[in-house]
């Protein structure tokens, strides 16, 4: 279809929003049932299926994410697969309540139909997000169930 964006500019678009901080915007990049899956996440949900709840989730690290992410080090790999690729990144963060700076490294297995994500599988660095920004005993407290 032409005019119908790439995996590559549909992932590139989502790193832009990112790093910008519209996260209204980014659920528009997704199909109406998309699956998310953070297979990372150390505490909130792993798997985020269908463009609403995509949308309540980047609401919620609107509201409360104390973190500027920057990507560096961008890679994109294009696999056989013309719907599926391989992105790999780091993002430069600062904390805003810290002031500390650091680097996390992501991984994300993008599969985008008709110019939106269909699928991804997404491996963030969280613990190194956790350590920087002073919330391991949260961290630690809340895999423990307390």
């Amino acid at each position: 279809m032409p005019g119908t964006p790439t995996p590559r500019e549909v992932f590139t678009k989502l790193l832009e929003g990112i790093a910008a901080g519209r996260y209204a915007e980014l659920a528009g990049l997704y199909a109406e049932d998309a699956v998310a899956e953070i297979v990372f996440e150390p505490v909130g949900p792993r798997r985020i299926e269908g463009r609403a709840a995509l949308q309540e989730r980047f609401a919620q690290v609107a509201a409360h994410s104390p973190l500027d992410l920057t990507p560096a080090n961008v890679v994109v790999r294009e696999t056989g697969d013309p719907e599926l690729i391989v992105a790999e990144w780091d993002y430069r963060v600062h904390h805003r309540p810290t002031g500390r700076t650091f680097e996390a490294a992501n991984i994300q297995v993008l599969r985008v139909r008709d110019g939106l994500i269909v699928h991804t599988r997404d491996f963030h660095d969280h613990l190194a997000l956790a350590v920087a920004g002073g919330a391991l005993p949260q961290l630690v407290a809340a895999l423990d169930g307390k």
